[in-house]
């Protein structure tokens, strides 16, 4: 008996340690916001952003050394604040990690072969543009959401497509109003989900911000 009871105990121990190097990843909204002043011909921007971090172990347990997620990547969802389970595109943005380096944009032509001059079509795709990270136990990630410029009422989902579409991208820009956004990001073997409320009612660019949400709330 003392030896199957020693044998479950081992079990039990290994479980437990195992459960505490897996990554526990977590989602909030960035402390300070990133406003940027009028440069390049564009006018003052606010970003709203998110932090993914990856918390550390107590000090007492940072021997067991707990595990990086590996090769993060997510999307944004945005929705309607009236209708929660309204997707007001259908689906959700891919996520830019904003330390990412900016894309290039890599441009092409498809010839004529009987007619070398003529062009066919133009080829325009992103490179440098990184869709996965890693995020080591006690370190962060910032990830955008979204920007919206002065003077202007309304605001664009933010990823690597802004650098390709003047900072605007048609396909994500939504009026004025309230909205919940839902970020989801995966990893090798684990997920993590939020959501926060995006204000965007007033005229003033101070007003366009995030905020976080009850619990009974989220999507």
């Amino acid at each position: 008996m003392e030896v199957v009871f020693g044998g479950i105990i081992t079990i039990l121990v290994a479980i437990w340690i195992e459960w505490l190097r897996t990554p526990k990843l977590d989602l909030r909204i960035e402390s300070n916001i990133l406003d940027i002043p009028p440069a390049g011909g564009q006018t003052a921007r606010r970003h709203l952003r998110v932090v993914l971090r990856n918390k550390a172990l107590p000090r007492a347990l940072q021997w067991i050394q707990r595990s990086a997620a590996l090769q993060c990547q997510g999307q944004v969802a945005f929705h309607s604040d009236d209708n929660h389970k309204l997707n007001l595109f259908g689906n959700a943005m891919r996520i830019r990690w904003a330390n990412s380096p900016e894309p290039m944009g890599i441009t092409g032509q498809i010839i004529d072969l009987h007619n070398p001059a003529q062009v066919i079509s133009r080829i325009i795709s992103m490179g440098a543009a990184i869709p996965t990270i890693d995020v080591y136990p006690g370190e962060e990630e910032i990830l955008d959401i979204a920007v919206r410029f002065d003077g202007e009422d309304d605001f664009y989902g933010w990823n690597n497509e802004s650098y390709f579409n003047n900072w605007r991208t048609p396909a994500w820009e939504m009026p004025k109003g309230k909205y919940l956004v839902k970020v989801e990001i995966s990893s090798s073997g684990s997920k993590c989900t939020n959501t926060f409320r995006l204000f965007n009612q007033m005229n003033v660019l101070t007003s366009f911000r995030l905020e976080d949400v009850p619990e009974d709330q989220k999507i």
